[in-house]
This record gives structure tokens, C-alpha cells and sequence, in this order.
């Protein structure tokens, strides 16, 4: 059992997904051709079946209602939605729609993503989001939507916009020369500027998605997920610090100041001194992904988005570990979650947990890195609830108090 205190009434526990890594055979999307043209180096192995949740979905919340999780985050994906041009799939719209339903006959809060990092292939080779027209096509593929997403309360606009416009610079398209569009880049910092005109662009694709959110669904909530750094700085680093905080993170979370909610997505912690970014946490005590062990990044994410934000409620959309080592899976949950209790004690105004992630996923490239709560035999796709799920399970189950 857990020694955490209750959480309040009202207050959601549950986890995240996303469909290119876990449901398989994302043909129409750009991500699929990425794959499978083998040109990335951070791409060591496809996507391929991933867990078959395509198919498997039905499992997938019978173990969430089981675990005793009242709620799901995943996200619909546009490249099923409409694999060509103007050409709605109705048959695939539909499909989500009975997720959606899937979940609320089970007593589960669907938490609906419209945009996790993938879109269409046709969408990409029109120039993707800085083409004239994304902010548009975005809305028609929202409008489409509308009848599924009628019961849903809690609308997810775009997944990590910070990340996704950094994800640009990875992808190449990177000026040799002056960029007008580009930001500058900091130095030590291991991380390229994002895209000037991507983030742009995504700004105004997020503000107008909400609002025609809210004209076909006024009693929904509408926000977008920012990947928090959880960035601190040693003596000398502190004014380098803050620069990266407001390249990678500020610039996003003010955007959130109008909107319902804000998704904070946290994993660990950024250190920086005064010629860059510091590491001195010993090898072997890094995660799978190579990232610092400190549970306590969700602890500082949330506050950090309450001194940008606000009163603008939070929802943690995000937080976990890439292990083999399921105890200490836990052990780093156990001390997020203290965490989050002692930030929410000093105000900040916290609505749910949301782990990453239900099932080990497709991380972006590799299979290695396993997040999940719930385990799966790749041949068979067979899930096998890991102790973990059980324990965070407990927690849900403990009584809200108020």
C-alpha cells in the first residue's frame, strides 16, 4: 500500500498513451515514412504492430477500469482521420468515437489528444506546420471530429509544442546561415533553437483549435501539454538558466494563461551551469532514456507552471521513468506523487495524474526504453499488468477526501 496522503475529491489518476506508439501500422503517417526509410539515426528499429491497440483497445481499458484508474489520456490519430487531402475516413472517426465510449461505459474520463507529434503524410509534403494553410486543414480535421468528441470534458489540442518545434532542428531544417525565424541558441546547452516559424505556427494552430473547440463543445476543457525541464542552475549558471527556461518552456506556458487548463509533462531535471548543462549523476543510476533519476521534477514542473500560469487549473498529463526495474518505477512514482501532495498543499491547483505510460510504448524510434505500467509479449500481444500498475492502482482506489 501507499504511504501518500489522499488526494482531494475530484482529483484524476490514471495514464497516457499515444496512437503511432501503440497501436500499429500507421501507414498514412509522416512518421511511418520516417521509420521506414531508415534515414534517422535516432530511428534503430520501426514501429511496425507496436501493441496492436489498434485492434486491442477493449483490453487496453478493461485494465484500466481493473487497476482501478478513472482515467485515460490517449490521443486520435489524424493520419487514420484523414489519410488524404479532404478525404475523412468516417469509419475511423468512428472507431475513436467508440474508444471514447469505451471508456465512459467503464467509468473512465477520456482525456483526448487531437495532435501527438505525428501528422499525415500529405500534411508534411505540403510543408507541414508552416505551410499557409496548416492552421486551417487543422481546424477541418477538428470539425470532423465534433460529433466523437461531444461527451468528451478534457481536450487536448496539441501534445509538447515546445518539443515538436525543437523536433524541427532535428529533422534538418536547420538553417547554414541567418535565420530570421530561429531563436538563438544557447551555448553548452546540448539542444537545438526551435523552429521561429514552427513555433509560430503552432501558437496560432493551438489558439484557433480552442476556439473551435469551444463553439461545437462550450462545456469542454481545452489546453495544450508543455514538456517541463525542471531547470536549476548551480552558482554562475543562473542568467543562462532563465534563458533556457523561457526558449524551451515560458514562451509556451504563457500562451496556456487564457485557456482551461495547462498539461505539464515531466520527467526529470535540467541542471545548468555557467558554460552549459551539468551531469554528475553516476551512470548507473540513469534511466533507460539516460536521463537524471529525480523524482522530484514534478514537484518543480508544477510550480514552475503555477508562477507562468497562474490560477490556470493543472493537469499532469505526463510523468514517469524508462526502467527494467519495476521497484524502482515505483519508488520514483511514490516520490513525483509526494511531491505533487506537497505543491498542491501550497496552493497550486493540481486536477489529476496522469502516468506515462498504460502499455511500454514505441519510444520515438526504439522499443528499449520501457515506461510502461503494463507489459505486452510481441508476438502474442499478450498484456501483463506490472507491479507497478497494481500499486498505482492502490492509490487511485484510496478514498478523495472533501
Amino acid at each position: 500500500m501507499s504511504d501518500l496522503g489522499a488526494f482531494p475529491s475530484g482529483f484524476l489518476i490514471g495514464a497516457s498513451t499515444a496512437a503511432h506508439q501503440i497501436e500499429g501500422n500507421n501507414t498514412a503517417s509522416d512518421r511511418w515514412a520516417l521509420e521506414a526509410a531508415g534515414a534517422s539515426p535516432m530511428v534503430t528499429e520501426p514501429s511496425g504492430d507496436a501493441a496492436d491497440s489498434l485492434h486491442r483497445w477493449p483490453d487496453d481499458l478493461d485494465l484500466v477500469a481493473e487497476l482501478g484508474f478513472d482515467a485515460y489520456r490517449f490521443s486520435i490519430e489524424w493520419a487514420r482521420a484523414e489519410p488524404a487531402r479532404d478525404q475523412i475516413s468516417r469509419a475511423m472517426v468512428q472507431h475513436y468515437g467508440r474508444i471514447i465510449d469505451g471508456c465512459r461505459a467503464r467509468g473512465i474520463q477520456p482525456v483526448v489528444t487531437l495532435h501527438h507529434f505525428t501528422v499525415p503524410r500529405w500534411f508534411q509534403r505540403g510543408g507541414g506546420w508552416t505551410a499557409p494553410d496548416a492552421t486551417e486543414r487543422f481546424l477541418s480535421y477538428i470539425d470532423a471530429l465534433a460529433p466523437i468528441l461531444e461527451p468528451v470534458r478534457w481536450i487536448i489540442t496539441i501534445n509538447e509544442p515546445n518539443i515538436l518545434a525543437l523536433m524541427t532542428r532535428f529533422g534538418g531544417r536547420r538553417s547554414d546561415g541567418p535565420d530570421p525565424d530561429a531563436e538563438f541558441d544557447l551555448p553548452g546547452v546540448p539542444m537545438p533553437a526551435p523552429h521561429g516559424a514552427t513555433v509560430a505556427a503552432l501558437i496560432e494552430a493551438h489558439h484557433a483549435a480552442t476556439d473551435r473547440l469551444h463553439d461545437h463543445h462550450p462545456d469542454a476543457v481545452v489546453g495544450w501539454t508543455v514538456a517541463s525541464q525542471s531547470i536549476s542552475a548551480v552558482p554562475g549558471g543562473e542568467d543562462l538558466a532563465e534563458r533556457f527556461f523561457e526558449q524551451v518552456e515560458g514562451r509556451y506556458l504563457r500562451e496556456s494563461v487564457g485557456d482551461d487548463f495547462i498539461g505539464v509533462q515531466s520527467y526529470t531535471r535540467n541542471v545548468i551551469g555557467p558554460e552549459g548543462a551539468v551531469r554528475d549523476d553516476p551512470d548507473d543510476t540513469r534511466t533507460l532514456t539516460g536521463w537524471e533519476y529525480w523524482p522530484d521534477a514534478l514537484e518543480q514542473a508544477v510550480r514552475d507552471a503555477r508562477r507562468i500560469v497562474g490560477d490556470v487549473p493543472i493537469l499532469v498529463t505526463e510523468n514517469g521513468i524508462a526502467t527494467a526495474d519495476d521497484e524502482r518505477r515505483i519508488a520514483y512514482t511514490a516520490g513525483a506523487l509526494a511531491g505533487l501532495q506537497r505543491a498542491m498543499a501550497d496552493g497550486v491547483d493540481v486536477r489529476g495524474y496522469l502516468h506515462w505510460s498504460l502499455l511500454d510504448t514505441y519510444e520515438w524510434g526504439s522499443y528499449r526504453p520501457t515506461f510502461g505500467l503494463i507489459g505486452w509479449d510481441p508476438l502474442t500481444f499478450d498484456r501483463t499488468p506490472k507491479p507497478s500498475a497494481h500499486w498505482l492502482g492502490d492509490v487511485a482506489r484510496t478514498p478523495r477526501t472533501g
